[in-house]
């Protein structure tokens, strides 16, 4: 591109490696602000003002009022444990969303040491070179020093909606008061492509003074975490009036107003399911990271809940199906194909004016290809200046590139674009056109990518429309892409988990077919382009939908013709997208999926995932992953809601029918701190089920926590309740002490509850032994050894109010305990043995 007389001659070299870590340790990172994650006095605060939490304490300060110093102090242990707990799991959590952030850092390309790098956009120095294009936030302010105009929104600064356009003046002064020639970071550039020098950064930066914000991963509350939480204040607020209307009875009735509070308490502790926010923030954030270690970043957390349910993926061919390694595979020129090693000089003049047609400093995959077969195209072809001075991009209506150099005594104009569009610059005549035609359906059914050649010399200057004049037709060159190594199996997995793959391109038809076929995607029902999509009514686009799944020659408003069409009928869709005008496309889709790699910050923001590799390959893993987390979220949530049914039941049920408290908060405490980590741990980490994939994706009006799932969890939780109950009143109608019945429920309950989070978790077919699956037994083995100090040791017995049972009565409890928690999981595995496999058509 252009560059402004004024402009230093260091500006293909930069600033060296060693220049920029100087001026970095000085100037510090290009960060407008650190990102400030909550720290260990956030989380104890945040937690001290939890209902349970408090709860704990009042109980824990009665008890040590008036007398009971031991289960008073044993409260507090238990509280200060349950507060420990919630720090490890809410720093857990943390540590997941640093790492998101971290991997969500905005990247800028920059010059240094004369080659091109793409760096974290906080490494951006004063004095570096940072190229800039359409769809890009610029990193840092700066001077532009192209005199090709670009368009910049500034609204983020200025508030003002109407684009600007900037290029650099024909001397670049040092003052910087036209605003013309400035480049601000955060503005977005809408059109175009340029070069700045850096001159501030971080807190220097216009953004930095007036106290903005960088875009970064989004960790506000899914619709369901709001849901949530609302449940727990309400029935934090109902435990209140339960608790109160016992003290009232007990107070008045019984005149124990110290037993009805307590009974209050602990009834109001086991009615509120404090663990379900804290479940949902830690399913959430350390699904997100366990996405983003399948190089799957989530930049809206509501994307992990519709993942598992996607029915229909639209992808690029590009970099997604394909490696997105160009190299130039073969040259037509006069009749004959040639190979980019061929040193013919035609051959040479072709890749010549191909290297020219590109930028000077190459982003796109094809022009680098173009740039390493030729690397002294200028040289060759003897052009005076290091870039060019006019340029007419890529547009719609005319898909090439045109570039006009200077040179010693004419003007050369290389094109490179489209073949049909090389064509009609070239004003072809139609015999000819048919016949080219043909060559490139030739190179497009070997797979390549082809690209037409094309160039004029003029004795003046060139005019303003480069595609006015007549162009002389060079040649054809063919690239080649190769299908990423196991994509033909990620697809058979796509289809199998009954997801459809559509493969959206630009390229040709031919071209679009070849690999469709190398990657296992159907062709039966032909490749329809673009422009017949948009041709088509919506019912007729509906229903070519519902057959066809290659698409070539498509403009990103036909993508979104697409999205919208699928989702008229019903399908869940998800929409990879690279470009400054995908947006409305991933935007409208489900799940809008962005490039990491090749993608413009348009693209990056507009989408809900982030596909740091751009392969489809971790597409498909992250799907597997987001169906585990979805599965696996459900049942801790299911798990959560039986557990407090029993403990709520035996709270208040033994009250009613006259018999002596079988729970105290002490009980409570020891049952919470069982149950946290159970449904926290142990079914975040349980691995999914081996045929997740097998089946199909799930319907998007079964929500996560339903009716059904809610009947589910009151069958399972009110097993245990009755089955708990039973042995509490036939051992105090069979002379046992209240201590020993006491004990005996106690067990019964606890152990019911380790039974039932494993037959919940597991999935049949899974190995029993899962190294997964070490969390569970850890921490059931913790529960055994609290256990047997309860039962052992006096002094923890008599804050209990519990007596050891003898072997007889703990083996019946132990036996109780595997059927009134494992029914569910014996019968989950008896059906998965009896049910018949649905076979599953695997063909394209």
């Amino acid at each position: 591109m252009p560059i402004a007389d004024g402009a230093e001659t260091r500006i293909n070299e930069g600033l060296s490696e060693r220049e920029a870590k100087e001026r970095l340790l000085r100037v510090g990172p290009n960060l407008l602000r650190n990102v400030r994650s909550r720290t260990l006095l956030d989380i104890v605060k945040d937690t001290m003002h939890e209902p349970t939490f408090v709860l704990l304490i009042i109980a824990a300060g009665l008890y040590l009022i008036f007398g009971d110093i031991g289960q008073g102090l044993f409260i507090s242990a238990g509280a200060l444990a349950s507060l420990g707990l919630v720090i490890l799991q809410e720093t857990r959590t943390e540590r997941a969303l640093r790492a998101l952030n971290a991997l969500a850092e905005p990247h800028a390309r920059v010059i240094r040491a004369g080659r091109t790098h793409r760096i974290r956009a906080s490494e951006v120095v004063p004095g570096d070179i940072a190229l800039i294009a359409a769809g890009e936030r610029i990193p840092a302010d700066g001077e532009i020093l192209s005199e090709q105009p670009i368009t910049v929104d500034e609204s983020l600064l200025s508030g003002e909606s109407v684009p600007l356009i900037k290029f650099a003046t024909a001397s670049i002064r040092d003052d910087f008061s036209d605003q013309s020639t400035r480049a601000f970071a955060g503005t977005l550039v809408v059109k175009g492509e340029s070069i700045i020098r850096v001159t501030e950064t971080g807190p220097q930066t216009q953004l930095g003074r007036i106290g903005a914000s960088l875009i970064s991963v989004q960790s506000e509350p899914t619709p369901l975490q709001q849901t949530s939480m609302k449940l727990v204040r309400q029935l934090g607020l109902l435990s209140i009036i339960f608790c109160l209307l016992i003290i009232f009875v007990y107070g008045t009735v019984l005149n124990d107003w110290m037993g009805g509070a307590l009974a209050g308490i602990t009834l109001s502790i086991a009615l509120i399911p404090e663990e379900f926010p804290m479940v949902l923030a830690v399913f959430m954030a350390l699904g997100a990271w366990r996405l983003a270690k399948k190089r799957v970043l989530v930049r809206r957390g509501a994307a992990v809940e519709t993942l598992g349910a996607i029915t229909s993926l639209c992808v690029d061919k590009t970099g997604t199906l394909t490696e997105n390694r160009m190299s130039v595979a073969s040259i037509w020129v006069n009749g004959n194909f040639h190979s980019a090693t061929d040193h013919q000089s035609d051959v040479a003049t072709v890749l010549a004016v191909a290297a020219l047609a590109s930028p000077v400093h190459p982003l796109d995959p094809m022009d680098i290809a173009l740039h390493q077969a030729t690397p002294s195209a200028a040289t060759d072809l003897q052009v005076t200046d290091s870039d060019p001075y006019s340029e007419h991009p890529l547009e719609p209506k005319l898909l090439a590139v045109i570039n006009a150099w200077r040179r010693h005594s004419d003007t050369l104009l290389a094109a490179k674009g489209a073949p049909e569009a090389i064509f009609e610059i070239c004003r072809m005549e139609a015999d000819l056109r048919d016949r080219l035609l043909k060559i490139v359906k030739q190179m497009a059914d070997e797979g390549l990518r082809v690209l037409g050649v094309a160039s004029r010399t003029l004795s003046g200057v060139a005019p303003n429309n480069l595609a006015e004049p007549t162009f002389e037709f060079g040649g054809l060159v063919g690239f080649r892409d190769p299908v990423r190594s196991g994509i033909a199996n990620a697809i058979s997995t796509a289809r199998r988990a009954g997801i459809s793959v559509y493969m959206i391109t630009g390229d040709h038809s031919a071209t679009a077919r070849a690999i469709a076929k190398a990657a296992g995607i159907s062709v039966s029902a032909g490749v329809i382009n673009g422009s017949e999509i948009a041709a088509m009514t919506v019912a007729d686009r509906r229903e070519c939908l519902r057959t066809v799944r290659v698409f070539a020659r498509v403009m990103p408003e036909e993508k979104l013709l697409i999205v919208q069409a699928l989702k008229e009928d019903g399908k869940i869709v998800a929409m990879t997208g690279d470009g400054v005008n995908d947006g409305p496309a991933l935007k409208a889709a489900h799940v809008g999926i962005a490039m990491g790699n090749r993608g413009t910050d348009v693209a990056r923001e507009a989408a809900d995932i982030v596909l740091l590799d751009d392969s489809f390959i971790s597409i498909m893993e992250g799907i597997e992953l987001g169906r585990r987390i979805f599965v696996n979220l459900r049942k801790a949530l299911i798990f959560i809601t039986a557990t407090h049914i029993p403990i709520a039941g035996l709270a208040l049920l033994p009250l009613l029918l006259g018999l002596p408290p079988l729970f105290f908060p002490v009980h409570i405490i020891l049952l919470e701190l069982a149950i946290d980590p159970l449904c926290a741990l142990v079914f975040e980490a349980e691995p999914g089920a081996p045929n997740s994939m097998n089946q199909p994706p799930r319907d998007t009006k079964i929500t996560l926590f339903g009716r059904s799932e809610l009947l589910l969890s009151a069958v399972q939780g009110s097993v245990i309740l009755f089955g708990t109950l039973a042995i509490y009143v036939l051992m105090l109608r069979s002379d046992f002490s209240p201590a020993e019945a006491r004990a005996a429920a106690f067990i019964t309950l606890i152990f019911s509850n380790c039974t039932l989070a494993f037959a919940e978790s597991a999935e049949a077919g899974t190995q029993f032994f899962d190294r997964r699956r070490m969390v569970f037994w850890a921490i059931l083995g913790l529960v055994l050894l609290a256990i047997l100090i309860i039962l052992m040791v006096p002094s923890i017995s008599q804050i209990m109010q519990t007596s050891a049972p003898s072997l007889p009565i703990l083996a019946l409890v132990s036996a109780s305990s595997i059927i009134l928690g494992g029914w569910f999981g014996m019968t989950k595995y008896i059906f998965w043995i009896t049910r018949k496999p649905v076979p599953i058509d695997d063909k394209p």
